[in-house]
């Protein structure tokens, strides 16, 4: 309304400027502004002023790109676009003359009458998600567009089958993702039912199996565990998701979902990535992560990833998708899969690969993983072993790298010889949250960890790698930098046939069982 506008992570200050005036700082940007979903935002404000920048920014879209041109013309946009028209038609045809809602239908039509020729044009999954919704959609709400409903439902049961795995995961492994497309089939189911259509069992069934695993990969403050391109989701969009989807029953103490592993006990949650990098055309956002955690307390995240740097340019995207960026296990300078030179590239060589995984329940939760991302470079298999306390207080773990068979065995003894046995340099890496404050303690034997919520949180480890406290980056969705912040690193030398280190996150012994929580978060800096 001020005339700052925020798309897909970059700013444009153009005070009284039409939006369609104003040069994307990036593609990224344009994307955003052409699929309208800035149109949400003006509607839950639903001010005059509000209404009048709405309709003035719409249909001047209308004038400018409705003829079927431009960069707003691809199957997910205009699905995404189509949805947003027709949600918010009576916010935008307030008021409007019968000239201007002529306008606005037409413009619809076309939109759905494209859709219809080239909705098979979009990537599987989110993309085309998003353009069947909203071919769907148009069917239901136009006039003389019954005739798209029939086969927007039957691609949509298509999609659903071909894209919705039987643990209720997406090929990206992208929990954000997976919370847009639970969000777009319970639109989908909405509609019908308003419409008074019969549902498709394979909608129904996606939906019941993409709730439990979101709850499953939703850590304790309410937020998403932050992997493969990722973020915690939008404010309010995941509850409001699983209500629409119906009642379900909470995780247990171990619960396994789209190749994530959660443990949960008391106020704490872990999610630990437990499978291979995405494969095939998802590779282009897949992440080096495997065996990588995030711990949340209450409220408050303590350990995470860096985040998804896709909104903050090419270079901040690549980095974030290295295992460095995880809290894992890393050989310094190899990541546990490699990418390509360029962040659009992929994984050239998705090396992790999973070749142990093992869960427990009693006390607590308990994770064993193993992969092979080093065994052709170093001779080394990766392997970590988490433990959680059913209290949620304590949270053990060891990681180890082991030359297991006797080609890895060979292997290691050339990469000795080499550095002159000297080892093979590695990390542990545990990424902490902006907000927590630590500082080393103990003479730099262990760092205390001081949450917003007031919990005091120490790490400690086994005595055989250096402890040290490193700065960090934060990448979240919707700010315009990365946030400072910092990482507890342990580093060390696999100089033997297993080097094994163990460490430990435990709450300080006078931090009560549960904090009253109820400190607002500081006011949101860009």
């Amino acid at each position: 309304m001020s005339g700052n506008v925020q798309l897909a992570g970059f700013l444009a200050e153009a005070p009284g400027a039409h939006l369609w005036d104003i040069t994307p700082p990036d593609p990224a940007f344009g994307a955003e502004a052409q699929g309208f979903s800035w149109l949400d935002d003006l509607a839950a404000l639903g001010s005059p002023a509000a209404r009048a920048l709405a309709q003035n920014w719409t249909w001047g879209w209308i004038e400018r790109f409705s003829g079927g041109q431009g960069p707003g013309w691809t199957p997910d946009l205009t699905g995404r676009r189509i949805i947003r028209w027709i949600h918010h038609a009576i916010f935008l045809l307030q008021g409007r003359d019968k000239a201007h809602s002529d306008a606005y239908y037409l413009a619809l039509s076309r939109q759905s009458a494209f859709l219809s020729r080239r909705w098979k044009a979009a990537a599987p999954g989110l993309p085309r998600f998003e353009a069947l919704t909203g071919l769907l959609y148009a069917g239901l709400s136009l006039s003389g567009k019954g005739s798209l409903v029939g086969p927007a439902v039957a691609a949509l049961a298509l999609e659903c089958r071909a894209e919705i795995d039987a643990e209720g995961g997406l090929p990206t492994r992208n929990p954000d993702e997976l919370l847009e497309v639970l969000t777009l089939l319970t639109w989908a189911v909405g509609a019908l039912i308003e419409a008074d259509r019969a549902i498709p069992e394979p909608l129904a069934a996606a939906i019941d199996r993409i709730a439990p695993a979101l709850r499953t990969l939703r850590h304790a403050d309410g937020g998403l565990a932050r992997f493969h391109g990722g973020g915690k989701g939008l404010e309010g969009r995941l509850d409001q998701a699983l209500a629409a989807a119906g009642s379900g029953r909470p995780p247990g103490h171990v619960a396994v979902a789209m190749g994530f592993v959660r443990l949960s006990g008391g106020r704490s949650s872990v999610i630990v990535d437990a499978a291979d990098p995405p494969k095939g055309a998802a590779r282009a956002t897949g992440h080096a992560s495997t065996t990588a955690f995030e711990l949340t307390s209450g409220r408050r995240p303590l350990i995470v990833s860096c985040g998804s740097g896709l909104p903050f340019g090419p270079d901040w995207q690549l980095a974030g998708r290295a295992t460095q960026s995880h809290s894992a296990l890393c050989i310094t300078g190899f990541s546990s899969s490699r990418f390509g030179r360029r962040a659009e590239a992929g994984l050239l060589d998705d090396a992790a690969h999973l070749t142990a995984l093992r869960q427990a329940q009693g006390e607590g939760g308990l994770v064993y993983l193993a992969h092979d991302g080093w065994s052709l470079t170093h001779g080394l298999t990766a392997s970590r072993e988490l433990h959680l306390s059913i209290d949620g207080r304590r949270l053990g773990g060891t990681d180890a790298l082991t030359a297991l068979s006797a080609a890895e065995r060979k292997r290691f003894a050339l990469v000795l010889d080499r550095t002159r046995l000297d080892g093979v340099p590695f990390t542990i890496r545990f990424h902490l949250h902006p907000d927590v404050d630590a500082t080393l303690d103990m003479g730099g034997h262990a760092v205390s960890m001081q949450l917003r919520s007031g919990e005091i949180w120490v790490f400690r480890h086994g005595g055989v790698a250096k402890l040290a406290l490193e700065p960090s980056v934060y990448l979240e969705k919707g700010r315009l930098k990365p946030r400072a912040t910092s990482q507890i690193v342990l580093s060390a030398h696999a100089r033997d046939l297993e080097t094994r280190i163990g460490w430990t996150l435990a709450k300080a012994q006078d931090t009560p069982l549960a904090i009253r929580d109820l400190d607002r978060d500081d006011p949101v800096t860009l």
